[in-house]
């Protein structure tokens, strides 16, 4: 089974030497992650109708690369992250502040279950962060709570339909920090209407395309760094064979419509 969070820490620890390595991680994490392909697309999407954002939490801002690129894609809106990690959030506002963007954006400690925001962001981003939590319920009650009306959530998550890399009932997810290995279509439209949500899209991710994208440029890469953190050396060689055909995949699958796929991206309006 693989962990997310050693991996995280030794590329912090490589990445986080200068704010020109910083900028340059969220530049490959865009490249690399075909769920940021996803989000970019629909946030072009809700540019076309007309839609600004004034003000947007980043709902388990990680290492803050979603809030880094809304913070130039929105300069004028207010940005907050927010994270249960509380060395998370001190790094991104140490980093956000050493590149001139801290006057627009901050990061705080938050239990998503916990949320107390009414009416208080017009965008809402959730990017692989409710496969992590148990209370999902309660979560989306709260976000839609701290939307205004018209408010948008938009959400990537693992589907059931071999997200978090699980094909069978008796296989484990591939990443032990998951709490499920993934949502069906049916019951997290449930679970968003129950919370009041309306208009609610939902399409699959990682479809064919996707998937083989996926484990050239993510699984393969990082279960050979678990084996061996020796690896972490060779691996910019290894994306320069690798990437060029999981580039052409991503454009693939984030332009294609899937009848199904491991992955969800999910559009909802309150």
């Amino acid at each position: 089974m693989m962990q997310y969070d050693p991996i995280k820490r030794s590329l912090g620890n490589i990445f986080n030497r200068t704010p020109f390595l910083r900028r340059l991680f969220y530049e490959l994490l865009d490249l690399l992650l075909l769920r940021s392909w996803h989000i970019r697309r629909e946030l072009r999407t809700l540019d076309k109708s007309g839609f600004y954002p004034d003000h947007i939490a980043d709902a388990g801002s990680g290492f803050g690369q979603y809030v880094y690129y809304l913070s130039g894609k929105y300069p004028g809106a207010r940005i907050t992250g927010l994270d249960i990690k509380q060395e998370q959030v001190d790094d991104c506002m140490h980093f956000f502040s050493s590149i001139g963007r801290s006057q627009k954006v901050e990061f705080l400690y938050a239990d998503l279950t916990k949320l107390e925001y009414y009416e208080e962001w017009d965008l809402v981003l959730s990017v692989d962060v409710m496969e992590h939590i148990e209370d999902d319920r309660t979560v989306f009650q709260r976000i839609y709570k701290g939307l205004k009306p018209g408010g948008v959530l938009l959400i990537s998550t693992p589907s059931d339909q071999g997200g978090s890399d699980v094909h069978h009932e008796h296989e484990e997810s591939f990443i032990d920090e998951h709490v499920r290995d993934g949502y069906g279509v049916e019951e997290i439209d449930e679970k968003l209407r129950e919370a009041g949500f309306s208009d609610i899209r939902i399409k699959y991710s990682y479809g064919r395309p996707g998937k083989i994208s996926w484990k050239l440029s993510m699984k393969y890469p990082i279960l050979l760094t678990n084996v061996s953190k020796l690896f972490l050396l060779i691996l910019p060689f290894y994306y320069l064979v690798t990437y060029p055909f999981c580039y052409l995949l991503n454009r693939t699958d984030v332009r294609r419509e899937h009848a199904t796929g491991t992955g969800l991206i999910v559009k909802c309006q309150k």
